[in-house]
């Protein structure tokens, strides 16, 4: 039988018919179930006079303060109370099992799945959510409507919404590596899942992989991703293997890996250390003032950098094991024990090579190989580089409750740990209950998210969504939008970080992040966005004052640090280091990744959210407010391209970035009727309007710069064009009807869109 997914109700006919058939007949059995706390109750009773036994695997959210009773067919009532780390309790039988589990991703996710595991990789259907058919919509207003009728069903009990946020297909080898490696149990259900969203996502015509969904194939998806699949028990006999190993083999293989690749491979022991260009741990040793410090650089790469740069010191490998002995035979063209590693620091794909690695940087890494790391690195000062990464390493557990910052450093994090602190130690614990937090199962299987959850971005913009359409006054959203609004009261950030400038950490009280409030990262426009939300919905005056004046001023004081000398506003920090450090970019797949930058839509976020609060306070910094708005609307200005165009970094691409430089040249008056820059940027968009009405536009954008057409017109890019227009006050009426029909002819009868294209490629390439 296939694996069948239901989402939302377990109550529902369907699902426990589906069940209790499946338990019947299947050989071997098992389910994976993230739900509420209260569905997860409803279903143990429902299911106790089943003849079968509970296997439960739950992990609550720090946040909750919740008791749990599970029911058996024997009657047996175990109650499970939180604690600071979760809990973990097991029963287990020869035929059949039922695995309950939650995630604290989202605070709850909100997806059952049914995995039949006679077969390893069957193909996948959908149970019926049993959602009616709605009305067919007559307005643009009917349209959103039904929309919030589809949203408000998957609203979770915190009061967010959950999605997937994926992509990037280099996420899930870093964390089934480090899974093999610190020796962490995969659950069988998982490494199927796992293994499922992979061949689902390999390229059909050559089998390989990309860096992300919709690349081409290369050496770091495909080489990567095939030790995914062999870790998780595919076979190297598996057509689909062959045909992957096929593809790496004609890419040149694994050598042809670039940083990051060789860099899990060494720590895997298919490739020897020898071929991975240095990446010492004495830089964290540098005095601050010095203008390549690391606590200069993007926080991103700098927090992927600390925990690389203690595993690389530390050289550890993994103890050679058969498959790993298998693995250097299959990832090369050649007998490993012929391959002179050392030679091979700098060979790479050009299908990886998206950022070449700078003379500078090459000169750097030979006198590190050849002069510095042999003859002149004293054992002290690498003790003491290793002891100080180590420290930050553990400040940043701590400063996340070990969610870390994102899924690239919390595998690195994970690794760090094991080698300090032993496979049995809290912190390894800790780390390995939390990498649930990055998982998200659809119906291809399962994935790795690009952060623990968009939580606060979400929430906060469909707040602003329903407010701008009229309906938040309506008693029927009423609900749902005091949940939503109660989530981000509870998700701002109350206090700095301990020692912040010790962990080089921008200042976040009263902030909001991107996902939540123990992740705790300051981000520019989700603070921004979420601070929008909470005014608007406050001045309602039918919901709740739940976020103080004093609270908002905090998260105002925030948002006034967030500047770069530009004008322009960043994402988690000011910019630290010149943009000169690019020089030493050595990941080679991304560009873009040394240093914050200036960002139209988390500039325009920041002036808005600004702009807004000044009406609900004016007297509030209202100096500070307008020195800040005035150099930031001058970044826009000077950003917008001769043709009339701003270039996007965090969604595709040059439509993402001209619906917020419009939003923020409307919020002081800017429009079409007034603004020859205006009238410019209308124009490039109007161009830029498909047959159909639509909009559409290809994540090759953000690589070459230029604007590239998606084959097809989007929802979400022609969503965003019309935004844009009509923020300037556009008055091309035709123009907008035309595109609004586009948007409202996709919906489907239960009031969703369906996922089109990717919507955001990162750092250039991802």
């Amino acid at each position: 039988m296939s694996p069948l997914y239901g989402q939302l109700d377990p109550t529902n006919g369907a699902i426990l018919s589906l069940l209790q058939h499946s338990i019947a007949t299947a050989n071997e059995f098992t389910a994976t179930i993230y739900l509420s706390p209260y569905h997860s109750s409803l279903l143990a009773g429902l299911l106790e006079c089943q003849p079968i036994t509970l296997l439960t695997r739950i992990i609550l959210p720090f946040t909750q303060n919740l008791t749990i009773a599970w029911e058996q067919s024997l009657a047996d009532c175990i109650t499970f109370a939180k604690t600071r780390r979760g809990f973990e309790k097991t029963w287990s039988s020869d035929k059949t099992s039922i695995v309950l589990g939650q995630s604290h991703t989202a605070g709850f996710v909100e997806r059952l799945s049914i995995s039949l595991l006679s077969n390893d990789n069957p193909a996948k259907t959908w149970i019926n959510q049993n959602l009616p058919e709605l009305p067919k919509p007559k307005s643009p207003l009917d349209s959103t409507r039904n929309a919030l009728s589809f949203f408000s069903k998957l609203q979770l009990p915190p009061g967010n919404w959950a999605c997937e946020y994926g992509g990037p297909m280099f996420l899930l080898p870093g964390l089934v590596i480090a899974w093999y490696v610190t020796e962490t149990a995969i659950p069988r259900h998982v490494a199927t899942e796992i293994k499922g969203y992979l061949f689902a996502r390999q390229n059909l015509v050559d089998g390989g992989w990309g860096l992300h969904i919709e690349g081409e194939s290369s050496v770091f998806g495909t080489a990567m991703n095939y030790v995914v699949q062999r870790i998780l028990g595919a076979s190297e006999d598996d057509p689909r293997m062959i045909k992957a190993r096929t593809m790496l083999h004609k890419l040149g293989g694994a050598i042809n890996g670039p940083h990051w690749a060789k860099f899990w491979f060494s720590v895997l022991g298919v490739m020897e250390w020898s071929a991975v260009n240095p990446v010492p741990p004495e830089l964290w040793l540098l005095p601050d003032w010095i203008p390549i410090a690391p606590w200069r650089w993007w926080i991103h790469m700098r927090q992927v950098f600390l925990p690389m740069s203690f595993i690389y010191s530390q050289g550890f490998t993994f103890p050679l094991t058969p498959l790993t002995r298998q693995l250097r035979e299959e990832l090369y063209t050649q007998p490993y024990s012929s391959i002179n590693f050392l030679s091979h620091r700098n060979s790479i794909s050009p299908r990886d090579n998206y950022h070449p690695k700078s003379v500078i940087l090459n000169s750097i890494n030979w006198i590190l190989v050849n002069i510095w790391n042999p003859y002149l690195r004293p054992r002290s000062l690498v003790k003491r580089a290793e002891d100080w990464t180590f420290d930050l390493i553990r400040r940043e557990d701590e400063n996340t409750f070990y969610a870390n910052l994102g899924p690239v450093n919390a595998v690195m994090n994970l690794v760090a740990c094991y080698i300090h602190d032993g496979p049995d130690h809290e912190s390894v614990k800790h780390h390995r209950d939390r990498m649930g937090d990055f998982l998200w199962l659809k119906d291809e299987g399962m994935l790795m998210n690009g952060t623990n959850g968009v939580q606060t971005w979400d929430t906060a913009l469909l707040i602003q969504a329903v407010v701008e359409s009229g309906l938040a006054e309506d008693r029927r959203w009423r609900p749902m939008l005091t949940k939503a609004l109660e989530f981000l009261e509870d998700q701002q950030i109350r206090e700095d970080v301990p020692e912040q400038d010790i962990c080089y950490r921008q200042r976040r009280k009263g902030a909001w992040a991107f996902s939540t409030r123990e992740q705790g990262y300051t981000v520019s426009d989700c603070t921004s966005e979420a601070l929008k939300s909470i005014l608007l919905l406050q001045r309602i005056p039918e919901y709740p004052k739940l976020v103080s004046d004093s609270r908002i001023h905090d998260a105002i004081d925030t948002l006034l640090t967030m500047q770069n000398s530009s004008g322009g506003c960043a994402s988690y920090e000011p910019q630290r280091g010149s943009e000169y450090l690019e020089y030493l970019n050595a990941a080679e797949v991304f560009g873009r990744i040394m240093v914050e930058y200036d960002y139209p839509e988390c500039t325009t976020a920041v002036v808005t959210a600004l702009s807004l609060f000044s009406q609900h306070d004016p007297t509030y910094r209202a100096a500070d407010i307008l020195k800040f708005k005035d150099r930031a609307l001058a970044y826009i200005r000077k950003a917008q391209a001769p043709d009339g165009s701003w270039l996007g970094s965090w969604g595709i691409c040059f439509t993402y970035a001209g619906m917020f430089a419009l939003e923020a040249l409307a919020s002081v008056g800017e429009t079409y009727a007034n603004s020859p820059r205006v009238r410019a940027a209308c124009g490039f968009l109007l161009d830029k309007q498909m047959a159909d009405g639509g909009w559409g536009e290809s994540y090759r954008s953000c690589e070459t710069g230029v604007y590239v057409p998606h084959e097809r017109s989007q929802v979400v890019q022609t969503c965003w064009a019309l935004l844009g227009l009509m923020e300037a006050g556009f008055p091309g009426r035709e123009v907008l009807e035309r595109g609004v029909r586009l948007v409202m002819g996709r919906q489907m009868a239960n009031g969703e869109w369906k996922q089109e294209a990717i919507e955001g490629v990162f750092n250039k390439s991802w």
